[in-house]
Order: C-alpha cells, then sequence, then structure tokens
C-alpha cells in the first residue's frame, strides 16, 4: 500500500543506491546481515512464533469471539471497537509488535473490523512486549531494573491515551455496517434481556460453525501461516541491519545526527542522544542501546528517548506492520501518525512521571527480574512466556473488569430512565 504512493523512479533510484552501497561495502553488508540473523532466530522466531499459532488456532475455536461480546460494552463507548479488539489489545500488549497487526488483519479478513476500526486497532495495540522493555531495555541497556516501572507507564500509558484519541478517528455513526458478517453483527445487537454470557457462548459458537475446519487442519494451517509470516518477518530485520551499516559506513547517517541536533537543540534536550533517535528512527533495538549507552548525560533524558524509540518502533517494525495489512483495506498514514504522537506522549510521559516514582525506585527493582539475555532461549522458557502470560491476563482481567462495570452501569441508568 506504501509502496504504490511512492514514485517508481524514486523507488528504483533508493535500490541502485543501496546496491551500490552493498558493493562499495560487502564485509560490512555481510556481518549485518548475520547480526539480523542472529536476532530474527535467537530473539523473535522463539517469542513470535508461538502467538502466531496460538492466535490463529483461538480465531478458529471462536475463543476470540467469546471475549469479544464479553468486552463489547467497554470497547465501543471508549475506543469506538468492537469488543473483539479487546483481546487484540491484551495480546498485543502481552506479545508485542506486531501480533496486534497480525491479528488485526485475521479479524479485517473474517469482515469483523472495518476500515476505520481496523486502523484505530492497529494504532494503539503495537507496542513492545513486556520482557523486552524490561530484560532488553531497563536491565541489559541500562543496567537498572527499577527503570522497567516508569518505561512501562509511559509506553503502555501512552498507547490507551493513543486509543482514546484515535476513537475520534473516521466519521461518527453507527459502528455496524454493511462490511462486517452479518451474523455477527445480529449478535451483538441482540436484545439486551438476554443475558451477556449467554450471547458470547453463542459468538463462539457461531464462528465455530463458519470457520469449519477440523483440529488438525487447523493446526496444520496455523503452523504454515505462522512460518510464512515469521520469515517475512526474519527477511526484513536483516534487511533493515544491512541498510543501517552500510549507510553508517559511508558516513550518511551523519548527515541524520546533524538534522536531528538542529530539533534537539531547539527543544532543549541534549545533543549527544541524536544518535539514538536517529538510529531508533530506523529499528528500535538499536536505538534502544544507544539511549542506554549515551555518557554524561541526565538518566531521566536518556530514558525519554528509550521511550520514544520503543512507542515509534522503528521504520523495521513500520515495515513488518505494512506487509501484514497489505492485503487489506487499512491505510498507513494513520498507523504513522498514531506512532509519532505516541513517542511524544511516551516521552512526555517518562518526563511527568520520573520525580513521582523516584521514591519507589528501590521497591519496584524487586518485581522485575533480571534475566541473562546472552542466553535467549533459557530466558524465554524462564521470563519471556510467565510475563506475556501475566500481561495478558492482567489486561484481558481489567478489561472483563471494566466491561462489567460499564455493562451494569449502563443497566442502571436505563431503569433510572425509565
Amino acid at each position: 500500500m506504501l509502496a504504490k504512493r511512492i514514485p517508481v523512479h524514486v523507488a528504483a533510484s533508493l535500490a541502485v543506491l543501496l546496491a551500490c552501497l552493498m558493493l562499495a561495502f560487502p564485509a560490512e553488508a555481510f556481518r549485518a546481515s548475520l547480526k539480523g540473523l542472529s536476532i530474527w532466530w535467537d530473539v523473535l522466531f522463539p517469542a513470535l512464533f508461538p502467538f502466531f499459532v496460538i492466535a490463529e488456532i483461538m480465531l478458529g475455536l471462536g475463543i476470540v469471539h467469546f471475549f469479544g461480546m464479553l468486552l463489547d460494552p467497554m470497547m465501543r463507548p471508549v475506543f469506538r471497537i468492537p469488543g473483539i479488539g479487546g483481546f487484540v489489545m491484551a495480546m498485543g500488549f502481552a506479545s508485542g509488535y506486531p501480533i496486534g497487526a497480525r491479528l488485526t488483519s485475521q479479524l479485517w479478513t473474517q469482515r469483523l473490523v472495518n476500515r476505520e476500526e481496523g486502523e484505530r486497532l492497529v494504532a494503539f495495540t503495537t507496542s513492545s512486549d513486556p520482557i523486552f522493555l524490561i530484560g532488553a531495555v531497563a536491565v541489559g541497556f541500562f543496567h537498572d531494573a527499577a527503570l522497567a516501572g516508569v518505561l512501562a507507564a509511559a509506553h503502555y500509558g501512552s498507547a490507551l491515551l493513543i486509543g482514546l484519541l484515535m476513537r475520534f478517528h473516521g466519521r461518527p455513526g453507527k459502528y455496524a455496517d454493511e462490511y462486517r458478517q452479518p451474523a455477527f453483527t445480529s449478535l451483538l445487537e441482540a436484545s439486551p434481556d438476554q443475558p451477556l454470557w449467554r450471547r458470547a457462548f453463542e459468538a463462539m459458537h457461531h464462528a465455530r460453525m463458519n470457520d469449519g475446519r477440523t483440529l488438525g487442519t487447523m493446526l496444520q494451517q496455523a503452523l504454515a501461516s505462522g512460518l510464512q509470516m515469521i520469515f517475512v518477518i526474519g527477511g526484513l530485520v536483516v534487511f533493515f541491519s544491512v541498510v543501517m551499516e552500510v549507510m553508517a559506513s559511508a558516513k550518511v547517517m551523519g548527515l541524520f545526527y546533524a538534522a536531528i541536533e538542529s530539533v534537539l537543540g531547539v527543544l532543549g534536550l541534549p545533543l549527544p542522544l541524536a544518535e539514538a533517535v536517529a538510529n531508533g528512527f530506523f529499528e528500535v533495538t538499536l536505538g534502544a542501546k544507544a539511549a542506554g549507552a549515551a555518557a554524561g548525560i541526565p538518566l531521566v533524558y536518556q530514558v525519554a528517548i528509550a521511550a520514544w524509540v520503543l512507542s515509534w518502533a522503528g521504520l523495521s517494525v513500520h515495515a513488518q506492520i505494512i506487509s501484514l495489512l497489505h492485503h487489506t483495506n487499512l491505510r498507513y498514514a494513520p498507523f504513522v501518525a498514531a506512532r509519532f504522537v505516541h513517542g511524544l506522549l511516551a516521552a512526555g510521559l517518562v518526563m511527568v512521571l520520573w520525580r513521582p516514582l523516584a521514591p519507589y525506585h528501590a521497591t519496584l527493582a524487586a518485581f522485575f527480574p533480571e534475566p541473562d539475555m546472552t542466553r535467549p532461549l533459557e530466558t524465554l522458557a524462564q521470563h519471556t512466556l510467565p510475563a506475556a502470560g501475566l500481561t495478558f491476563a492482567a489486561v484481558l482481567g481489567a478489561s472483563l473488569l471494566l466491561s462489567f462495570c460499564f455493562l451494569i452501569g449502563k443497566r442502571c441508568m436505563k431503569r433510572i430512565r425509565s
């Protein structure tokens, strides 16, 4: 979708320039490709592939539709998104980018969200996973587990703020339209006298009957689909790793540093953080690492830039999102605008929360694990999956509680008016 808007001669010129840089710096390009491949194999493959498979199976079994019906009373008035988006929010916050976009594209394919609802959903469910925020950034790059508290509050808090802001995106009006499945729409608009839990089970049963695949077929297709997607992501990681390395070798990154330094000077921020901003513009890991390595700078500014990097997500993640949404009619412009605002809000929240959370610095450190990032597979088994599971349970549980409160409040108001 984005590629269609780039003129052919511009894309061709960039491709030729990149090819020339790779020919001029073959050793650097080869080392960068190996580095990107290592990141994909050691971290991304074991962390993302299980979630791709599980999400596909849960959609086929109708479990996502079950929770979607239960979350509908809260998600619609707050975010102007069907309740099924609440499950995507929990999965996105727990497993990180690009799971939210993957699930949203599947919901769009099944005609459970329209274009504007999908754009709202992708905008605020694209976030870092908790173990990367805690283990890689707070512990690995900043060597301080307590920083995970302010980072998580700023990152996920600003994501929810983006969700509230994105509710104003798109035309106002009734949520149900001609695009959504008629049968699922009828369940959403069922009589309010019918218990919500019964409608939830009906939605799950209807989704399972509509799918029609056996469990064996569903598992086989989920594995094939997950493998295809994880290889696409791996290719993008390797590609952007090479692009960053050859640009740095050709001294092209110096131009970006100079431009960013001028912007930081206007904002009154330390100029040495320009490298972290420039690296984070392209790739999350490099930007967060550079923010943690910046010396002689107040820590609050380093953490604020790290929060910006995590929320902007880097062009590498943007490319992954585009690859996931290319078969839909969801537009890139709302997503990139949300990423930009998300980054600014996250950095601003770090500055706001820094002093209030300072007295609890030592207390927060005790609640966050310190994984050994030199052994990623062991880290995945011991820390990543439990942290993702706890995050998923916490977000989903809180959403269900809020949905129940919204439902009770709506019924109370109806009785008062009658």
